[in-house]
């Protein structure tokens, strides 16, 4: 589909510069050619050239085309250049923003297992010394089994 893409864009620009005339300064002067006629100043000055006249502003003209195609070129090489360097800046947004989030993850699971952790020991330590009445012991269960949920969906977030 591309390829056919590309060749029709070159026909239509062919026939484009084949139908239109095109100018070209040699020695001075500045001359059109449309097809195998010479121009200068619209009028017609093919016969009034000799036949190495002609070739040598069919060359000035083939030079100018083919620095114009060069430089389309050239164009079309740096968007295409430009066009892959930002698809390449967002991969790498994606990949960073995607790393962030997982160090981000990785960090919250660690500070919740820690939360967790240090609430069950706090828990156990109070018990033992006898501490905890039973609304107290009901809301540390509570508490616990709070964090313990959240550990585990911070861990599946993983």
């Amino acid at each position: 589909m591309e390829a056919i893409t590309k060749w029709f864009i070159a026909l239509v620009m062919a026939l484009g510069l084949s139908l239109s005339a095109q100018e070209v300064t040699w020695n001075g002067a500045t001359y059109s050619v449309k097809g195998d006629v010479v121009l200068k100043n619209g009028v017609d000055v093919t016969n009034t050239l000799s036949l190495e006249e002609r070739l040598e502003v069919k060359k000035a003209l083939n030079k100018k085309t083919q620095a114009l195609d060069a430089a389309n070129e050239t164009e079309k090489a740096l968007k295409k250049a430009e066009k892959k360097q930002k698809a390449a800046e967002k991969k790498q947004k994606k990949a960073e923003k995607a790393l962030k989030q997982k160090e981000k993850a990785h960090s919250n699971y660690e500070k919740l297992t820690e939360k967790y952790e240090s609430a069950q020991q706090k828990y156990e330590k109070l018990k033992k010394k006898g501490k905890l009445s039973p609304q107290d012991e009901q809301k540390w269960l509570s508490k616990i089994e709070k964090l313990k949920e959240q550990t585990a969906k911070a861990k599946r977030k993983l």
